[in-house]
């Protein structure tokens, strides 16, 4: 259990504020580890032979395992592999199909988590390569890979962030590995710092925090940056959240929103996929203001102008740019503390602390041990 802290700052505060450092020192550390050139050039061998690349995890693990899958296929074609077989998989199901040949690497923060082992023990003995990116090479889940990135500092909250953010920069090495271009360690920094702006997720969290339920929507990219959004808010402020592609809320979901269902679009264009893109997420904000829905947005500092500012009635946050990552990278990347900040604020506006996942609680305690 995280040390218990009755009021903010919470340990989920200090990590967040933490990250922008963290982040610089694991991008001058993590392209000089033996095992990140060495995860580089297997994934590149796999992608180049037609063999899978698959990335895997639970929780958490898995959103930044999405994230990584995207990183990796997006470097692979900028190298010249113009359609590499590149795929996220839960970890329980693919410990149910394991992968018998090619590269499976796997997200676990602390090493520890049983359906993530057991999708790289059995994928190893079926025959593929397999890699960790972990917190320590001294976890379980070490001892079942053949390859193992360590990004050796540990959340101190349960309700990570930093588990995420780590696995994100881990995977944006490798990706600049396997274009061959290095990463600007300040470049990342500077990023992050840009992104820390507590006052907008102050604005959207008095509003959200009376809505008994909040839909999160993204594309792309951004639907990884959504799923862990509405992960965050649930095990952090305890509210129900889900999270829906842009386009699959449009068909159905949205028969069961009323005025006390918030919703918050995130919208970084990570894809450059461009006007459609940017027309179809009016379009789902539009919806929700006919239903009364207070809406929030997290937008790329170049696409706020072409959302108007009435259809965000919750407030918006702003996910900076930068040209010293692909776009793709710093979609997630810059993404990522203006959503965690959002979780940990919605927490402080109900009074809980996000810390323990409500395991304070001998219910909530109980349901997690069975």
């Amino acid at each position: 259990m995280p040390v218990w802290r009755k009021a903010p700052p919470y340990a989920m505060t200090e990590m967040i504020a933490a990250e922008p450092a963290l982040a610089e020192r694991l991008a001058r550390r993590l392209p000089s580890l033996p095992a990140a050139a060495a995860l580089a050039s297997a994934i590149r061998d796999a992608a180049a032979s037609g063999r899978p690349v698959v990335t895997t995890g639970c929780g958490t693990s898995e959103h930044a395992a999405m994230a990584v899958a995207a990183f990796l296929d997006d470097a692979l074609r900028a190298a010249g592999i113009p359609d590499p077989r590149v795929a996220s998989v839960q970890a329980f199901e693919l410990s149910r199909r394991p992968l018998a040949a090619g590269v499976v690497l796997a997200i676990s923060h602390e090493g520890g988590t049983w359906a993530t082992n057991e999708a790289l023990r059995l994928s190893r003995a079926a025959g593929a390569v397999t890699g960790l990116l972990t917190v320590s090479s001294r976890s379980p889940g070490a001892a079942l890979a053949d390859l193992v990135e360590t990004t050796d500092e540990q959340d101190q909250s349960w309700c990570h962030t930093v588990g995420y953010l780590s696995p994100l920069l881990a995977g944006a090495v490798l990706s600049a590995a396997t274009r061959g271009e290095p990463i600007d360690p300040i470049g990342v920094r500077a990023l992050l710092e840009a992104a820390d702006h507590a006052p907008s997720a102050e604005e959207s969290a008095a509003v959200l925090a009376g809505c008994s339920r909040l839909l999160l929507v993204g594309s792309g990219v951004d639907y990884v940056t959504s799923r862990e959004l509405a992960l965050k808010i649930e095990e952090g402020a305890r509210i129900p959240a889900t999270a829906h592609p842009l386009e699959t809320i449009r068909h159905g979901h949205l028969a069961a929103a009323d005025d006390r269902t918030g919703l918050v679009l995130v919208l970084t264009d990570g894809e450059a996929r461009g006007a459609t893109l940017v027309e179809r997420a009016l379009s789902v904000l539009r919806s929700a203001a006919l239903l009364g829905m207070p809406a929030a947005a997290i937008l790329a500092a170049d696409l706020g102008d072409d959302v108007p500012i009435d259809l965000t009635p919750a407030g918006r946050a702003s996910a900076p740019l930068t040209s010293h990552l692909p776009r793709l990278v710093a979609a997630a990347l810059a993404a990522a503390i203006p959503a965690q900040l959002l979780a940990e604020r919605l927490a402080r506006a109900r009074g809980v602390n996000p810390d323990t996942l409500g395991r304070e609680n001998p219910r909530q305690a109980g349901a997690s041990e069975v």
